[in-house]
């Protein structure tokens, strides 16, 4: 799908205006864990590599990488999720300060750890991933102080994002109460869904699953176009959904909606790490529809978002200024 540049340039003066835009980001919170180093020799206890730790760095995680792109992209944001009372908690709360964004929504559940992935990178690749956490459902306390927040923010939020990492925060209750609260105010709500979780996402605005979750949820590998119809086609009938937005990776993007199907292909110059492009997308998505784009224009915009951050290592945000800058370039390869 290739918008004239009138369009590009309507989807430049939308970002332009994301910062009259609050959106609430619901889900399940972690901390990412990088460490850089380097490999020099392989290890005589058993045939892996020995990393040298050069230097460690946090980003906030999971659906807080939905608020790193929301911020980036210079949306306001609320957060609302569930952290354990220990060390990485509080890291986390002192992060979530210093991007100058509101901590009422998030929940301290005791004897629930905070979410941790260590990811260790060598020679811009990464070498293993280490996952801390619990994953369960969270207590019935900690929902019902979810939702508290929501409906006492509700009035000031133009769109909601449902960030399910399957780790316990989403849950029926919650997206029924969520759908509920929201219904009447024109609310889009946006879910990045976990595929045994598909059942809660019934009547939201835009499920943006990637071609495996897709796939796993409508009961059918993609491995052709026509797979890939029947899943999307699957999916909009199950979910009964406005659109159904399936990420291909390299292969771009497809939107489903009523009677139309639209193939979006990939803008990426170079691919180093697809970490968080999910949340990109999602992030962008969102912020241009509430602006008053067509959602074959936010599509769009959000495939060049993720363009950006593929070609980064670790997990990226994407910037207002650099969306601006590609789908300006893009105008000037046209004319």
């Amino acid at each position: 799908m290739v918008l004239p540049p009138s369009d590009i340039q309507s989807m430049v003066n939308a970002i332009r205006s994301f910062s009259n835009f609050k959106v609430l980001v619901v889900g399940d919170i972690m901390m990412d864990e990088f460490l850089w180093g380097d490999v020099t020799r392989i290890s005589p206890e058993a045939p892996v590599p020995i990393v040298k730790v050069e230097k460690e760095t946090f980003l906030l995680g999971g659906a807080a990488n939905v608020v790193n792109n929301l911020l980036g992209l210079k949306g306001q944001v609320l957060l609302s999720g569930v952290i354990g009372a220990d060390g990485m908690g509080r890291r986390f709360l002192k992060r979530l300060q210093g991007l100058g964004t509101a901590t009422e929504g998030i929940v301290v559940e005791e004897g629930r750890p905070t979410a941790i992935k260590t990811r260790v990178i060598a020679h811009h690749q990464q070498v293993v991933r280490v996952d801390r956490e619990k994953v369960s459902p969270v207590s019935a306390e900690s929902t019902q102080k979810i939702l508290q927040v929501v409906e006492k923010n509700i009035a000031h939020i133009k769109g909601i994002i449902v960030s399910d990492y399957g780790k316990g925060v989403v849950s029926q209750e919650l997206m029924v109460r969520l759908k509920k609260i929201a219904s009447g105010k024109s609310i889009p709500i946006l879910v990045d869904p976990k595929p045994y979780n598909i059942k809660w996402y019934d009547r939201v605005t835009l499920i943006t699953p990637n071609h495996l979750e897709a796939g796993l949820a409508a009961g059918k590998k993609i491995e052709s176009q026509e797979d890939l119809l029947w899943v999307g086609t699957q999916l909009l009938k199950k979910t009964k959904c406005e659109s159904v937005l399936i990420t291909r990776g390299k292969e771009g993007m497809t939107l489903f909606s009523k009677n139309k199907v639209e193939h979006i292909p990939t803008v990426a110059q170079k691919v180093f790490d697809v970490t968080g492009a999910g949340d990109t997308v999602i992030a962008t998505l969102i912020l241009s529809l509430v602006s008053g784009l067509t959602l074959s224009q936010a599509c769009l915009a959000s495939n060049y978002a993720a363009g950006i951050v593929v070609g980064e290592v670790g997990t990226a945000a994407v910037q207002a200024g650099d969306l601006i800058r590609v789908l300006t370039e893009s105008i000037s390869k046209r004319v």
